[in-house]
């Protein structure tokens, strides 16, 4: 479909993080991109760079200001749409505004869109608010929340990746322009079949050890501390099991002082991260500042039982007492139970493993972006909008 003079639709994607670092936003946003663009749709993505990106990206991006983001130097801050990035937007007059970070950049995008009334959508990827208590400034919550409620309340529409997601925010008193646009996992790359004994061997585990997996950047808002603490109980409980670590971060050294015995593999890309997932027999993850968990769906996908937080995103990923369990996010006895009796229970194992595999092939990506196209289309050609 076409836009003002029959040409393509355009999508200005504005975001704080594209291709500088592998995180689950930059991810699913270059997923995103590539898809718009085989359907025909003209992207131009306005972002912070690196001189080194991480990895090779889709689309055209439009470099923007930016600084290293205090407390997390690896992340950077966008300082707004200046100068040639402002202009660069002018020149390609966007038929819609996609903003994914409510940062300086994000305010600034969302009011042009208004001054130039096209329509402006957010997607909803990160927590804000719940990080706070893991750098000491949850004094700052109930401000930041509100800054939030105001800043996605002004946008057309909201696009939240799990109904936990929506429930939760709605809760929050956040307004109702939400829908939903969850994510999907590419069940080629990530199943069963990628399980290697050489790779098993190699992490030290033999053909009848359980090996458990984690998989995230390490950082403390993961609940490293938990995850530590659930590998030092099976540890002492003479609990037969290898633990890995798949993933870098600063609290990297942190979590090895703890798990000294435990494999950490650093960062994996290819087909090195499926081969470590369907490798693993229990894949653990106490996160309870996700949004959604793309790293769940992966391992589901590969066929593993999901020991999850009990918090937004994983509620609508895993099926408790079939695909995995849920445990709240600090307790290590929790999640320590449920790892010991998986870690014991090979034919458990197996049996939530098929249905967490079989769970994983109701999420596809062709369906969630075009999905996401029809509601840029529903905007874009709204009646009397197309006309103006």
């Amino acid at each position: 479909m076409s836009a003002r003079g029959g040409r393509p639709m355009r999508v200005a994607l504005v975001t704080s993080s594209y291709n500088y670092i592998a995180d689950g936003v930059a991810l699913t946003l270059n997923r995103l991109v590539a898809y718009l663009e085989s359907r025909g749709v003209e992207v131009l993505v306005f972002a912070p760079v690196a001189k080194a990106p991480a990895f090779d990206h889709d689309g055209e991006i439009a470099p923007v200001p930016s600084i290293a983001l205090p407390l997390r130097s690896e992340y950077r801050l966008a300082m707004g749409l200046a100068g040639a990035a402002k202009r660069r937007l002018e020149a390609f007059d966007p038929d819609i505004v996609h903003i994914a970070a409510p940062d300086f950049l994000g305010h600034q995008a969302l009011a042009i869109g208004r001054a130039r009334a096209i329509p402006v959508v957010a997607s909803y990827h990160t927590r804000y608010e719940t990080y706070l208590k893991d750098y000491g400034l949850d004094f700052l919550h109930d401000f930041v929340l509100a800054r939030l409620r105001k800043f996605y309340a002004g946008c057309d529409e909201v696009y939240a990746p799990s109904a936990s997601m929506v429930e939760s925010l709605l809760a929050d008193r956040f307004a109702a322009n939400f829908h939903l646009w969850q994510r999907g996992v590419d069940t080629e790359r990530f199943q069963p079949a990628k399980r290697s004994d050489d790779l098993r061997a190699a992490w030290g585990a033999s053909v009848d050890t359980p090996v458990i997996a984690f998989v995230s950047r390490l950082v403390r808002e993961k609940r490293l501390d938990t995850v530590a603490g659930v590998f030092e109980r099976l540890a002492a409980a003479g609990v037969p099991h290898r633990a890995v670590v798949v993933g870098d971060g600063p609290d990297r050294a942190a979590l090895q002082r703890r798990l000294p015995d435990a494999v950490f593999t650093g960062f994996l890309n290819g087909d090195d991260l499926p081969r470590a997932y369907a490798s693993a027999d229990i894949f653990l993850f106490p996160s309870d500042t996700e949004s959604f968990g793309n790293v769940t769906l992966e391992a589901m996908a590969c066929g593993l039982p999901t020991l999850c937080a009990d918090a937004t995103g994983s509620r609508s990923l895993v099926e408790p007492g079939v695909t995995g369990w849920l445990a709240p996010a600090t307790r290590d006895d929790t999640f320590f139970e449920h790892a010991r009796v998986l870690a014991n229970e090979p034919a458990l194992r197996a049996r939530m493993g098929a249905a967490a595999r079989a769970r994983s092939l109701t999420f596809s990506w062709d369906e969630t972006m075009a999905g996401l196209l029809s509601r840029y289309e529903a905007l874009v050609y709204a009646p009397g909008r197309a006309a103006a």
